[in-house]
């Protein structure tokens, strides 16, 4: 019986191999023109994100306790670190995106270096950055009782600081890293950010569970938004031949957007000081200083014990008896 489950088995293999020959594209086995082990790793893009968070905000997920008599130590570690492994990854990755042409890889391994070194100089910038939107989350939030609670705690405080670095690489020219760090993000914590998406200042995040800010939204600074907010492009149907352009709207400054609502449009200019209702759907601009929001719905209240029910809009309250 043993030998003839094997047997079986066995005759998978050859029908497995025809569909890597079949479906080529998903398939990373061509090494006639670059090395086959040059892909990006992925575990090893979350440890940079997760290294960076420590040294972004010292002494909240570190490992091991630190003090400011070891700071200095501390930071030359983190930097020694996640320069080592950055640059590897940087390099892997564009020698992937440059796979079909052929590329000197001593030249690639010093242009990883330099854009490494470039992107850790931007850390006293993150960091100025990435403490402003944490004060926003404290001063946005009644439930919030403390810095260190929205630190250690809050989903939007972790994927707007993945945001803020991906972001960066993003700048720097960098492929696929970038957009590993945005979907680590997003999978913890339903909120997905496109690392091109452009983010101001003092930037919340609340709840935060269903967000999507695409890739060409531009959002000014002291901007909020709530659990639920799309922030999206208008048609998708031309696919590929829209890359480059720009399809996600512009949230000037001081904008605040409640839960389910759908902002889609590349030409959408939602103007400063502007308040977006809760599952409102906007496509065209909306001019500053507006509160835009849904008319009140009619409600029905039912009577279960005899089965009567009641209309009311909350504004002119009608009740309609229903036998």
């Amino acid at each position: 019986m043993k030998e003839d489950i094997q047997a079986k088995l066995n005759a998978l293999t050859p029908l497995v191999a025809q569909s890597y020959k079949k479906h080529e594209h998903i398939s990373h086995l061509n090494c006639d023109n670059f090395d086959c082990e040059n892909l990006p790793e992925r575990e090893e893009i979350i440890d940079i994100v997760l290294r960076l968070r420590e040294l972004i905000f010292p002494g909240y997920f570190d490992k091991q306790r630190n003090c400011v008599k070891t700071i200095d130590f501390m930071i030359s570690e983190h930097i020694s670190y996640i320069y080592e492994r950055l640059y590897r990854q940087i390099y892997k990755s564009f020698m992937l995106q440059n796979k079909n042409n052929i590329s000197r890889k001593e030249d690639v391994m010093a242009g990883a270096q330099e854009i490494s070194y470039a992107f850790l100089q931007k850390i006293p910038n993150l960091r100025d950055m990435l403490s402003m939107d944490v004060q926003a989350a404290y001063d946005g939030d009644p439930a919030a009782s403390s810095i260190d609670e929205v630190i250690f705690s809050y989903p939007g405080v972790f994927a707007i600081t993945v945001h803020r670095i991906a972001h960066e690489l993003q700048i720097l020219g960098i492929p696929l890293i970038p957009r590993i760090m945005s979907e680590y993000a997003h999978t913890l914590t339903g909120i997905d950010i496109h690392p091109g998406a452009k983010i101001g200042k003092y930037f919340f995040i609340d709840h935060g569970t269903g967000i999507v800010i695409g890739e060409t939204t531009v959002i000014g600074d002291f901007v909020k938004i709530y659990q639920g907010v799309t922030l999206g492009a208008l048609s998708l149907k031309a696919g590929q031949r829209l890359k480059g352009t720009k399809r996600h709207p512009t949230l000037e400054d001081n904008v605040i957007v409640y839960a389910g609502a759908s902002i889609l449009g590349g030409e959408t200019v939602i103007g400063e000081g502007v308040v977006i209702g809760s599952n409102v759907f906007i496509t065209r601009s909306v001019m500053g200083k507006t509160n835009v929001s849904l008319k009140n719905q009619d409600l029905i209240y039912t009577d279960k014990a005899s089965k009567r029910s009641k209309k009311s809009d909350e504004d002119n309250i009608m009740i309609d008896w229903v036998i």
